[in-house]
């Protein structure tokens, strides 16, 4: 018999059971929603972590090394000789307060303590001192400190990863081995030295504890710096172990109470000057510290081949022990701005200054050929007239209303040559040029050549060299005239390469053309004239072109010879820091130039040079020989000088003073001219040149936005260059990139 059911009641409607299901079905999609972000998260931070047989192959710090230009080791960099220690041979006071300070659960975490750094997030602190030795070691050796989440993102990847390729010894070990205790003490083996001078197998629990409580901020809980916060530090990490119930309450307060004997012999870092030290402390601080920091420049075994020759350099520390004052030697090859030498000072423990970058000093008579060269661009030729007599303005702005500028001989010439009031290094005449082409232009030719300095203003008196620069940036200048009017930029460093070989970095001559090579031409061979014939006449030299100026200020405070060789342009300034004269009759002839002969001179005997300047082909430059008085072509009885001219505006007439005929000149369209200025005309009668060429000039030129916004500041005034201050300000560097206490 079959029984027939009926239809069965269907069940309820549960509302609740629905909105369970779907905030289930939600949740799961969340869930594996964040884990797909989180693995495309975790992706992306670990693209440019290091694979894992850099971390295997990982050395503790390396110190750089700093190559000359031909491959001699100049100075190694080191933060601190390290002393690394097994963890066998690290006492166990030490392990056990590092573990109760930093990390106690150390040996049971996989690389990180999630639930510390959630209730680090919590409490506010953005995960901060809730980071493992395992993390700590990650930061230190494979990334930054900057504290962002990303960089801790990374941090925790590296971690998990390290915990996996090394055992929790080895990390331990290679942590102890390379956290900064303080004081250039690098790892547990230095530090155990630099405080108490013992090695790490001896440490006592009061020592460790001290030891291990400046891991976390070793200047300010430094026991020299100051007992009382180590101390303190201290009680904290002996409180932690006794709660951990690794020491007892006795054992806490016996190493609280043990006297601490720190060692004496802890010195400050001297950034490992031996060799040129004042050249590798300007590329320190002015390119590889602020560009690399310092861990990378001190412990990551960068290779760093510079410009400099350090045969060369030795040299020149040698001649500039024979100045009485302080000064400063730079050296640079004219056609690439390498830097070849750079020597600051005498002794550079005895005052860090470094004149050669740093000294803004008023160049004197060196500066005059850069005036000279504004008056061939304003057409005017070294064969005009110009006069050598008494001038007088009136400064308006100044103190003094009247200025009237002399020579050093305290008498005039008259009416000379331009080239031969160069040779001469008369002051009146170079006055008079700047008047006539413009202070403004003088100021644009020497900012084109490579003058940076700020305390350059458009004044008559720039043509006397009452500007402010450096030794460098006259370096720079006198590399145009010997390689043709380009503008080479100083530099020192050629490449970096990283502890592996990589390329950081390669740098290579910046060359621009400031001025027409034939301009420069011409103003070479002035200088070559002032060395055969003037001020320069000591630096001469058998088989060599020699071109070059001296320099002198007013007061006799400063000193300087600026010129070169082919191939090879040098720089000697002398001068005393308190800006004191140097002495009477103290000139650049006397005082710098010697200095300068005697380093060139040992130069060529260690290096090659050409012997001879060359023309190149597309100046448009005649050499001539021209009488010293009337400009003309020399006859036989003229005092004559070899100079290059413009092809085209050369003189074609021999002198009319000296055999030439007088009609003959008079046709000459290049015959040399007496230059102007409107209150000279009185001056002028019996010219030696024809009347008919005294021209009253004063072009008037385009304006040049050289002028500064901001009131003109003597340098002289607030260089304060005392040792002490001096000594402050390198110590303030040091303490700014870590590398002192």
């Amino acid at each position: 018999m079959t029984i027939r059911r009926g239809r069965e009641k269907p069940k309820a409607f549960s509302p609740l059971k629905t909105v369970g299901t779907v905030m289930l079905l939600l949740f799961s999609l969340l869930m594996a929603v964040g884990a797909v972000g989180g693995a495309v998260l975790i992706s992306r931070l670990a693209e440019d972590l290091p694979p894992d047989d850099e971390i295997l192959a990982h050395r503790s710090n390396e110190a750089s090394i700093v190559y000359d230009r031909n491959g001699k080791v100049i100075t190694r960099l080191f933060l601190e000789n390290r002393r690394p220690e097994e963890l066998k041979d690290i006492s166990r006071w030490m392990v056990m307060s590092t573990l109760a300070a930093e990390d106690s659960s150390f040996y049971t975490h996989m690389g990180i303590r999630p639930l510390a750094i959630a209730r680090s997030l919590l409490t506010g602190s953005r995960g901060e001192g809730a980071s493992t030795i395992t993390q700590q070691l990650t930061r230190n050796v494979f990334l930054t400190h900057e504290k962002t989440m990303i960089r801790k993102g990374k941090e925790a990847i590296l971690s998990f990863r390290i915990e996996k390729l090394f055992s929790k010894d080895k990390i331990l070990e290679t942590y102890l081995n390379a956290i900064y205790f303080g004081h250039g003490a690098w790892g547990i083996g230095a530090a155990a030295y630099t405080y108490f001078g013992k090695r790490a197998s001896d440490l006592t629990l009061t020592e460790s504890s001290i030891l291990a409580g400046l891991i976390a901020a070793p200047e300010k809980y430094s026991p020299i710096r100051s007992m009382e916060k180590a101390r303190a530090r201290q009680r904290y990490v002996l409180s932690r172990m006794v709660s951990l119930g690794w020491i007892s309450e006795e054992d806490k307060s016996r190493a609280e109470e043990t006297e601490l004997i720190l060692n004496t012999q802890t010195k400050k870092n001297i950034l490992n000057l031996n060799k040129a030290p004042y050249f590798i402390s300007h590329i320190l601080f002015k390119d590889l510290l602020p560009k690399y920091g310092r861990d990378k420049v001190y412990a990551s075994g960068l290779q760093i081949y510079t410009t400099l020759d350090i045969d060369l350099q030795e040299a020149a520390e040698r001649a500039i022990q024979k100045l009485d004052s302080q000064g400063a030697i730079v050296a640079m090859d004219p056609n690439t701005g390498e830097i070849l030498v750079l020597v600051g000072g005498k002794d550079f423990q005895e005052s860090k200054f470094n004149r050669a970058t740093q000294a803004l000093r008023q160049p004197g008579s060196s500066f005059k050929p850069i005036v000279y060269n504004a008056a061939l661009e304003a057409g005017f030729m070294p064969t005009d007239h110009i006069l050598d007599k008494p001038i007088t303005y009136e400064m308006k702005e100044s103190v003094d209303k009247i200025w009237s500028p002399g020579n050093y001989s305290k008498k005039f010439a008259g009416e000379v040559p331009l080239f031969e009031a160069l040779t001469h290094s008369y002051n009146t005449p170079v006055v008079r040029l700047t008047d006539l082409v413009g202070p403004e232009q003088v100021v644009s030719v020497a900012r084109r050549l490579g003058i940076t300095s700020p305390h350059l203003w458009p004044a008559l008196s720039i043509g006397l060299g009452t500007a402010s620069v450096t030794p460098l940036e006259m370096t720079a200048v006198y590399c145009a005239y010997a390689n043709d009017g380009k503008r080479v930029l100083p530099y020192s460093i050629k490449e970096i390469r990283d502890g592996e070989g990589r390329v950081l970095e390669r740098n290579g001559p910046q060359v621009s053309q400031a001025i027409e090579s034939s301009h420069a031409v011409v103003m070479r061979s002035l200088m070559m004239d002032v060395v055969r014939a003037g001020t320069g006449a000591k630096a001469a030299m058998k088989d060599y072109d020699v071109f070059g100026k001296t320099g002198t200020t007013n007061d006799y405070s400063d000193a300087w010879f600026t010129g070169g060789i082919p191939g090879l342009v040098v720089v000697v300034y002398a001068g005393n820091d308190d800006h004191k004269p140097l002495g009477i009759h103290a000139t650049g002839g006397r005082i710098a130039l010697p200095v300068w002969s005697d380093f060139v001179k040992e130069a060529v005997s260690m290096r090659t040079y050409p012997s001879r300047f060359t023309v190149p082909e597309d100046s448009d430059v005649v050499r001539v020989r021209v009488c010293r008085e009337s400009g003309y072509l020399a006859s036989k009885g003229c005092k004559a000088a070899d100079l290059y001219l413009p092809r085209s505006r050369a003189p074609e007439a021999t002198c009319p003073l000296h055999g030439g005929s007088s009609l003959t000149a008079m046709e000459d369209p290049n015959a040399p001219r007496l230059l102007l200025l409107p209150q000279d005309q009185a001056l002028a009668q019996g010219s030696m040149v024809i009347p008919a060429q005294s021209v009253p000039v004063h072009p008037v030129q385009p304006p040049v936005p050289s002028t500064p916004t901001d009131p003109i500041i003597d340098p002289y005034s607030i260089e304060p260059n005392s040792p002490e201050a001096v000594e402050d300000r390198y110590q303030d560097l040091l303490r700014k990139y870590g590398l002192s206490d």
